[in-house]
């Protein structure tokens, strides 16, 4: 398997831009401060799980959240874990690395308010991807692990953004079929940047992994991707695929369309399958939230198209 080069894909895909760019009225999030440490410490290969364990303990939160992943997780436990060190060695380094890091970055939105955008179907939304992702990488022979957080977190300066500059999204949204394919175009023609390039810069300065960076800098960049010679077989792409389902701003116009066409033309894909999949693993999550809008229901007029064909 090729190795990906993705600091330097990161570097060149990020160059020109800078966040002076963004509106000086625009109120960027903050990484929770145990989280910050967590990513700073957990960048030197000496660090231990005792250690970074430690600086977990210091946020209740995120200690309560990690606990609760991790012994939901692992149902088959004869004891459950009690203590984040005990979570993160069950977990391993690198899954206990991302789960800090998704975590974190979730806390420092859900703190913030949308006035376009209802949390609750945002976030819902957002792990249904994440799902779909991971089912994509598996069949891409991906890493699955990193398109789950990519997918989780490709859109996570959203909320933000349609709050500090709810006007300028409204149009799109109130006449959606008057706009551009993808919000991303939408959002270069309006600012000259978008919330992909948005997002993944914030996320370099949270120093959070380049693999991940990309995730997030890249899910727009369309079924395209798919033939990319480095990127085709990656989660970049997994997120990619997972970017095309239906959300509340409906961020692709034809993206339900053109998951059902891919769907013909690659044998492994079957998108009924893969979105029934998911909301039975959701189902399975337990994690106490109502699903109102499961991912067969959102894509059922597509799917229906696509059996009557």
């Amino acid at each position: 398997m090729t190795t990906i080069d993705w600091g330097a894909l990161r570097e060149s895909a990020l160059e020109g831009f800078s966040e002076s760019a963004l509106p000086p009225t625009l109120s960027l999030p903050a990484l929770p401060l145990a989280v910050t440490r967590f990513v700073e410490r957990s960048q030197d290969p000496s660090a231990t799980i005792k250690e970074l364990a430690a600086i977990v303990e210091t946020d209740t939160g995120l200690t309560l959240e990690l606990l609760k992943h991790v012994n939901s997780s692992f149902v088959g436990l004869r004891q459950k874990a009690k203590s984040v060190q005990q979570a993160l060695s069950l977990l391993g380094l690198r899954q206990g690395k991302l789960f800090v890091m998704t975590t974190g970055t979730q806390a420092a939105i859900r703190a913030r308010k949308s006035k376009l955008i209802n949390q609750a179907s945002f976030w819902n939304a957002s792990l249904q991807k994440a799902l779909f992702a991971r089912k994509v990488a598996g069949l891409l022979k991906a890493d699955a692990d990193t398109a789950f957080a990519g997918a989780l977190l490709q859109d996570f300066l959203l909320p933000v953004l349609t709050n500090d500059l709810c006007e300028r999204y409204v149009p799109f949204t109130e006449c959606r079929g008057d706009h551009a394919e993808c919000l991303t175009e939408y959002e270069q023609e309006a600012f000259g940047w978008d919330h992909a390039i948005a997002g993944a810069s914030l996320a370099h300065r949270w120093k959070l992994p380049d693999d991940l960076v990309c995730c997030i800098l890249f899910h727009h960049r369309g079924l395209s991707l798919l033939v990319d010679p480095v990127l085709g077989r990656s989660p970049a792409a997994a997120v990619m695929l997972s970017a095309l389902l239906p959300d509340q701003l409906r961020q692709q116009f034809t993206g339900l369309e053109q998951l059902s066409l891919l769907g013909t033309k690659w044998p492994a894909f079957q998108l009924m399958e893969l979105v029934t999949q998911v909301d039975a693993e959701q189902a399975e999550l337990g994690i106490g939230v109502a699903n109102d809008f499961p991912l067969v229901r959102r894509c059922q007029q597509v799917l229906s198209a696509a059996v009557t064909v």
